[in-house]
């Protein structure tokens, strides 16, 4: 095995979901339930 140093350890990134990612996905599900809701309760403009 092979030790690392501290500074090479900081460096390391992997794994992790970005702030974007999950606003992302968040803003699609909020769409398709707008969609589904559409569908499912129909409702009329009051203009």
């Amino acid at each position: 095995m092979e030790k690392i140093e501290e500074k090479e350890l900081k460096n390391i990134k992997g794994g992790s979901v970005s702030v974007g990612t999950i606003l992302a996905i968040g803003a699609g599900i909020v769409f398709l339930v707008g969609i589904v809701d559409g569908f499912v309760r129909p409702l009329k403009c009051n203009s």
